[in-house]
């Protein structure tokens, strides 16, 4: 289920609908910056549902601004202006990374107060931060903090030098990459992708940490997000954060090994390092 909750103004939660039922610990943590790094925090629900229901609670930026149970409708967008260049001038966002860093304070305060129904319930080292295109790269800005514990960037890199935009949450300079310290997973949409350069060349520079990048042939920059339960991109994603969070060793086969399972898989060209 997703919903907006009092004690965390301006994010969606999407969690299991019976917190009752959840035994101590077993809650992972998923945080999301939505594409355009907008505050539409329904923008990716299949996604995030299905994150959920795989025993996660799944945070995005914003409001339910689409979809069912929309409680802020999203305003009409003027038209975007350009520079001498011709590039877009983007307005400030309505969204910054310092609010998945307040979803992680907020859920750590859950988990340690007796009076939240989360309070023992999550695992305060399966923490994982996300994000689609734009909110990808607020996820890069959040993943130096120590309390992360894997990364995964959908749809999205940082800007090869030369070639940014002017927008304060995604002109970031690629020495970020330097700052990653957990288990990185990139999820691209091909060659047709307009995040794919940018991506392709994050996963060339990062040689420090176990590093992989899975292309969903043909789907471009739009991914699977609102696909039914998420689609192709979020079954991988699940796999990635069972094994890396969870330690599970089905889940693992997805990536380890010459035969793992979006190797073999057509739909899918995966590569990775310091990964067997």
């Amino acid at each position: 289920m997703k919903e907006e909750a009092a004690s965390l103004p301006d994010h969606v939660v999407y969690r299991p609908a019976r917190l009752d039922s959840v035994k101590p610990r077993q809650l992972g943590l998923y945080l999301f910056g939505n594409g355009a790094c907008s505050d539409d925090g329904a923008s990716s629900r299949m996604h995030l549902l299905e994150i959920a229901s795989q025993g996660y609670v799944a945070i995005a930026l914003g409001r339910i601004r689409t979809g069912p149970g929309t409680t802020l409708p999203m305003p009409a967008q003027p038209p975007r202006p350009v520079d001498a260049e011709g590039r877009p001038i983007f307005p400030p966002p309505p969204t910054s990374y310092t609010g998945l860093l307040a979803a992680l304070d907020w859920a750590a305060a859950q988990n340690a107060d007796a009076k939240s129904p989360y309070y023992g319930k999550f695992d305060e080292k399966a923490v994982a931060v996300s994000g689609f295109s734009c909110g990808g790269i607020q996820a890069l800005r959040v993943a130096p903090d120590p309390r992360v514990k894997t990364v995964v960037v959908m749809n999205s890199g940082l800007f090869i030098p030369g070639t940014g935009v002017k927008h304060v949450e995604m002109d970031q300079p690629k020495s970020l990459l330097n700052q990653l310290h957990t288990p990185t997973l990139y999820v691209l949409g091909g060659p047709t992708d307009i995040a794919y350069t940018n991506g392709m060349d994050d996963f060339a520079q990062i040689n420090h940490v176990p590093v992989a990048v899975a292309n969903l042939k043909g789907v471009g920059h739009g991914g699977t997000y609102m696909q039914p339960n998420g689609g192709k991109a979020a079954a991988a994603v699940v796999a990635w954060l069972n094994w890396q969070l969870r330690g599970d060793k089905q889940a693992a086969q997805a990536f380890v090994g010459p035969q793992c399972g979006l190797c073999t898989d057509p739909a899918w060209e995966l590569r990775k390092k310091k990964i067997n």
